[in-house]
């Protein structure tokens, strides 16, 4: 075995070993673990696909062998360059946490394929501990709850103020979007952003709001939210 991972690098001046090989399988695979299992806990079930997972475990154990594999050679590095240059990826861009874990991943296989074992595995666990305390504390979530709301009201009723003091009771913030018309002219369709104030009721909200347009139509939405 030592003799096939030694002809693989020669000319490279390196000797590669079996040990060296199975080490960083190792460790990159218990780090592509630890990544994996981090970003199932730190994300809802609901939303978590489970080939992502498999590909974040994926991840530090192939670009430990590939570095392993190319060492210091020159002509290999460039093959490897070429070789990536021509692959398309033809899914659409995720969130930007994906992103992230992706390149979580990538650096701890580049730690273990330079034999940084050590500093790769310290680095996959803090970075792991602080993504779960970051997601316990829900540090960055915006506690306000942003909303979209539509009414549709009849062509005489001026809605300029006809809803101000409703506004005030259920909501925190509150702007005019957009108005038009619809139906030939014969209703008016309100578009407005709120931020519901704390503790305030949707459905309650709705309810006097049907009272002042002449039971049409309302709809209420999520949007991004807007932060305190």
């Amino acid at each position: 075995m030592n003799d096939f991972l030694t002809s693989l690098t020669a000319g490279s001046g390196e000797t590669l070993t079996a040990t060296a090989v199975l080490l960083a399988l190792l460790v990159s695979g218990l780090s592509g673990f630890m990544i994996g299992f981090t970003y199932l806990k730190t994300n809802d079930s609901e939303n978590v696909q489970r080939n992502f997972v498999l590909t974040l475990f994926m991840l530090p154990v192939i670009m430990s062998v590939i570095i392993l594999f190319v060492g210091s050679n020159v002509a290999r590095a460039f093959s490897l360059a070429g070789t990536v240059s021509i692959i398309r990826f033809r899914s659409a861009p995720g969130d930007p946490k994906d992103i992230g874990y992706i390149f979580f991943s990538v650096a701890a296989g580049l730690a273990c394929g330079i034999g940084f074992y050590f500093y790769g595995l310290a680095f996959v666990v803090i970075l792991c501990i602080i993504m779960a305390i970051l997601e316990k504390s829900k540090f960055g979530r915006p506690r306000a709850r942003a909303r979209m709301l539509k009414i549709t009201i009849p062509e005489d009723l001026n809605y300029t103020g006809a809803f101000a003091d409703v506004f005030e009771a259920y909501t925190k913030r509150i702007s005019l979007n957009a108005v038009k018309t619809a139906d030939l002219g014969s209703v008016f369709v309100l578009t407005y952003h709120i931020v519901m104030a704390e503790g305030a009721d949707e459905k309650e909200l709705i309810d006097q709001l049907r009272c002042r347009n002449g039971n049409l139509t309302i709809s209420i939405s999520e949007i991004p939210a807007i932060a305190k």
